[in-house]
Order: C-alpha cells, then structure tokens, then sequence
C-alpha cells in the first residue's frame, strides 16, 4: 500500500502537475452546516494548550508540514505503528522530535462528540497550525478545508522528503520543488523559525565549523562571534545532544519577522537557515530575507499565502481516504 501511495505521490512531483493538489476541491466555507463549531472547537482548545506551554505552537506548525511534505497534507504523520506498517512518527526526521499528538487526539474526541465522522485529522492539523501561529502573534488566514485522511503512512517518505537542518540550499530548493512550492514559499516558510527549538544535535555541525569569510570580515561588532559562544555553552563538541536552543533567541516565543534579522547577521540557528544567504549566489533570495526583515506585514502576508498553499499539496478529497475516528488509527 505505501509504495503504490508513494509512487503516485512521485508521479506527481516529476509531472509538477497542480491539478494533483486538489486545490480547487477545498472550501473555506466546509463545515459551516456539517459541524458549524469545529473551527471554534479547535481553536480554544490550541489557545488553552499553549497558555500551558506557549512552545505546542511551534509543534503544531511543524506538524502540519511535516504531514504535508509526506504524500500530502493527509494526516498520515499521525499514525502509529501496526502490522506491516511503520508509523511516520518513527522517521529520523520526526522521532523524538514532533509533539502535539495529545492535544491533535484530544480535539479530535471533542469534534467526534459533536459531529461524529465529520471533520478530518487533516483539517484538524490545518485549522491548529493556523491558530498556533496567530495565538503567538503572528497573521491569520482563512483555511481551506474538505480534506480526508490517509489510509497509510509512509515511513520511508518521511526519511525521504524532510528537509535536513543542514541541508545546502540547492538541496533545499530542490525540495521545495518537489512539493510544487518555489523559492520565495521557501524564503517564506523558513520563516516558522522565528519560533520553536531545537536539539544540540541538529546544530552542532553549523556552530563548530570554521568560520566563513563573510563573517570573519564583516563581524565588526562580533555578534556572530558572540552568538556562537552562546551557542557552544548550549552544545558542546560532544554530549548533551539533547539540550535545546530557540530557533530565534531575540523573541523565541512570538511569531514575527526577527528570523529574518538574524540571519541577515548569521545568526540562524540551524545550517539549512543561514545557507539562505551565504549559498545565495544571485541574491535573489538575500532580496526576499531583506525585505521581510524590513516589513513584518509584507512577510506576515506572504506566510499566509504560502501556507494555504502547502496546505493544498497532494490532498485527498471526495471518495479518496477516509474520515478517522481516532487520527492514530485507520477506521476498523
């Protein structure tokens, strides 16, 4: 079942064919006679979840496109593991790394109890992403909304089309083409990182190797330099891999435009953020980082657009998949 799912998913990249994304079959609008209060549902329940832990919002993003990036936004990243099918979760990518799977199952009961076989996992991860993102301050945008979930995970799609956190920026690029999304949705989405964290082991390469030119001769007032320090005491050579720093130490915890800020100055945490600029050889991409560090409404704009745009990727729709009753498990 995965590889058929899968090989049509590939079909799909090398035909570059939006017509795949379905797109055109999701609404805004879809819930509003079959369960009038899902998105009400969802979103007290994100906003009371992150009063208890402001960190789930950049959980419930990474969610979100970790499942979309996976044979499409289909809440497959939800399943767990059973018989002759490895759960997404398990992925290197995503194992001991993605969170948020209590709250997705506990909004998935309620919306059960008020409308039964109604409202998808996907939708959920859609409608939670969104909502995390403004909670912390940053734009809202009307979801799209109509998809099924998967019957499937896949377990080597996962460990196949997440980008790397030291991916190179051809690499990056390539990936985000795969997806049907260009180079300015991959300037844009990058820009999650202005919150969430990460582990010493997904940044320790970028903190211990040497030192570029641009930096070595620019650092006037040593920023870069004291960054890295910080970032050392954080992550040693060896050990504490599991020790964590904000993806943005200016405003970790609020969604804005300082990512782009920081890495301007080379101050991105992870490799794959600040190949943005130093592997950047027609600038074309350092034009985009420069003019959402200018203007936090031009990037909050354009992060919507993108995100209604990865939401679309690959969905299934109408007799395809199923709507779960429990996101961890295909219906019996």
């Amino acid at each position: 079942m995965e590889s058929m799912r899968l090989t049509l998913f590939l079909m799909g990249i090398l035909l570059n064919a939006t017509t795949l994304s379905g797109v055109k079959l999701l609404v805004h609008d879809y819930y509003e006679e079959k369960c009038p209060l899902a998105e009400d549902i969802v979103r007290h329940n994100v906003e009371v979840a992150l009063l208890n832990n402001p960190r789930l919002a950049a959980s419930l993003l990474r969610l979100h496109f970790h499942d979309c990036f996976v044979m499409g936004c289909d809440a497959s990243v939800l399943l767990d593991s059973v018989e002759g099918m490895t759960s997404e979760k398990l992925a290197g990518p995503n194992v001991n790394s993605l969170h948020g799977f209590e709250l997705i199952d506990k909004i998935k009961y309620l919306l059960e109890e008020e409308c039964p076989i109604t409202v998808s996992c996907a939708d959920i991860l859609a409608m939670a992403a969104r909502d995390a993102v403004q909670l912390r301050g940053g734009p809202r945008w009307e979801v799209l909304l109509g998809r099924k979930d998967s019957l499937e995970s896949s377990f080597s799609g996962a460990n196949l089309f997440i980008p790397a956190p030291n991916s190179s920026l051809e690499v990056l690029i390539d990936n985000f083409k795969q997806q049907g999304l260009d180079i300015e949705d991959l300037v844009t989405l990058s820009g999650s990182h202005t919150i969430g964290r990460a582990r010493c082991l997904n940044f320790r390469q970028r903190i211990y190797e040497a030192e570029d030119e641009y930096h070595h001769v620019n650092d006037r007032y040593k920023r870069y330099t004291t960054f890295r320090r910080i970032l050392r005491s954080i992550c040693p050579v060896e050990g504490r891999d599991n020790k964590f720093a904000p993806l943005d130490l200016q405003t970790p915890k609020r969604f804005d435009n300082q990512y782009f800020i920081n890495i301007l100055g080379g101050n991105g945490l992870l490799g794959s953020d600040n190949v943005l600029i130093n592997q950047d050889l027609d600038g074309k991409i350092t034009e985009h980082v420069w003019a959402y560090a200018s203007n936090e409404k031009l990037f909050f704009a354009s992060f919507a657009k993108s995100m209604i745009k990865m939401g679309n990727i690959n969905v299934l729709t109408g007799d395809e998949g199923e709507i779960r009753r429990n996101c961890r498990f295909v219906n019996a």
